[in-house]
């Protein structure tokens, strides 16, 4: 869309999310596979699991004292203690082979199995034993008290984790213990990264006056490996048209997703949306948000693939990464729904005034501080360009398009970096 001049209209960035989830909606299309548990850690599972057996396997303690019946403590307080004889002791790992009886207790561990006849667990702080035959139970407990049955946290059959769930040390835990040691995933979808520019240069290279090390790629390549991809690291292109198409033409054959850094600008130098427009069809379809940094991001559909040409400036590549790029790889990860780019929030008080311009979202990077338990905002203020503001900060704060800006004190919402 042009305005009168002839100018690219600008979309919001909600209007921007919105195209790009409309052209790329379909969700693990990288295929699937299975992974044994330790390396399905942070990938995303492609089939619901179902627990193939109780859990616990049996009615077990989680305190260390007395098993024992409830009903034979009703009434126990320190000033009239309940009286149990002392029946035995519960080995670990071993099924017990002794029966509590009316009046009886016995010893038992955290995670023992409870001895047929007991339906309760009295902790060692409320008991003693007092002549190496009966125990002194100084209060009552419930049936069930500090224990769990079998089958109370997961029952055979149930789903523990349904498909689209991105899987996390406690899920990982969790399937150990019902024995599923192999887990079915999604495969990563693979993510090209190419830098543009004539004066860019390797990290490994001494740069030239006019020149600096390629800081973009290394940043894009940890974004994606955080949201669930593959990224595939294709180089740096000069400015030259025929070596842009080469070069994206090639990624496109190797990679799910392209994503570019520099060269999004609409200037008379960018070659970027004819390239992509030669390269497939039906092109680009994005170039331009009312965002700061980031503006000039562009989004393109070549035949089916997503390519995304990011602006030059570290903070702009980081923003739109985040917001435009990042939904689009976890989508194809496996993530569904809502849980694709989520970003935590933390509320803080804003250190210092803020100001916009109608019209304009803006991102402005700050950093946490906590102050006599409250945490406040403290703005990064810097150019785009400059990488150490992303390093010292740890979040963004949205300034929305109809707002003029912040107060000094106000509370607002920090989006929360990755990682």
């Amino acid at each position: 869309m042009k305005d009168m001049l002839g100018r690219e209209e600008l979309v919001t960035s909600a209007e921007a999310a919105d195209r790009i989830a409309r052209e790329f909606p379909v969700p693990g299309r990288s295929g699937t596979e299975r992974v044994p548990l330790p390396s399905g850690l942070g990938r995303v599972l492609a089939e619901d699991l179902a627990s193939p057996e109780d859990l616990p396997p049996f009615d077990r303690s989680t305190v260390d004292g007395f098993a024992l019946a409830a009903a034979d403590t009703f009434g126990a307080t320190d000033a009239m203690p309940a009286y149990l004889k002392l029946a035995g002791e519960v080995a670990m790992g071993e099924r017990p082979v002794l029966r509590v009886g009316k009046g009886e207790t016995v010893r038992i561990w955290t995670g023992g199995m409870l001895p047929e006849g007991a339906d309760a667990a009295m902790m060692l702080e409320y008991a003693s034993v007092i002549d190496h035959e009966t125990v002194e139970c100084a209060k009552a407990v419930a049936p069930g008290e500090n224990v769990l049955f079998r089958g109370e946290d997961v029952r055979e059959g149930e789903t523990v984790l349904p498909r689209g769930h991105r899987l996390r040390p406690q899920d990982a835990g969790a399937l150990a213990g019902l024995g599923i040691v192999e887990v079915p995933v999604f495969k990563k979808p693979r993510v090209a990264v190419l830098s543009t520019g004539d004066e860019v240069v390797p990290p490994e290279a001494a740069p030239s006056p006019g020149q600096i090390r390629d800081i973009n790629a290394y940043n894009l390549m940890g974004l994606i490996a955080e949201a669930g991809g593959e990224a595939l690291y294709r180089g740096i292109v000069p400015d030259d048209r025929e070596a842009l198409r080469r070069a994206i033409g090639s990624a496109l054959d190797s990679a799910d997703i392209v994503v570019l850094s520099g060269g999004s600008s609409v200037g008379v130098r960018d070659m970027t949306p004819e390239v992509l427009n030669a390269l497939g069809k039906p092109g680009v379809f994005l170039h331009g948000v009312s965002i700061r940094p980031g503006k000039p991001v562009l989004a393109a559909n070549v035949d089916g693939k997503p390519v995304f040409g990011l602006p030059g400036n570290p903070a702009a590549v980081s923003l739109t990464f985040e917001l435009f790029v990042e939904p689009v790889v976890r989508r194809w990860a496996g993530e569904r729904g809502a849980e694709a780019g989520l970003r935590r929030t933390v509320r803080a008080r804003l250190s210092r005034r803020l100001a916009s311009s109608m019209g304009r979202e803006d991102y402005v990077r700050v950093r946490l501080e906590e102050r006599d338990g409250e945490w406040w905002a403290v703005p990064v203020l810097g150019k785009s360009g400059l990488i150490t503001t992303l390093v010292r900060a740890g979040g963004t704060v949205v300034i929305p398009l109809h707002k003029t800006g912040f107060e000094a004190g106000e509370i607002v919402d920090v989006r929360l970096f990755g990682g």
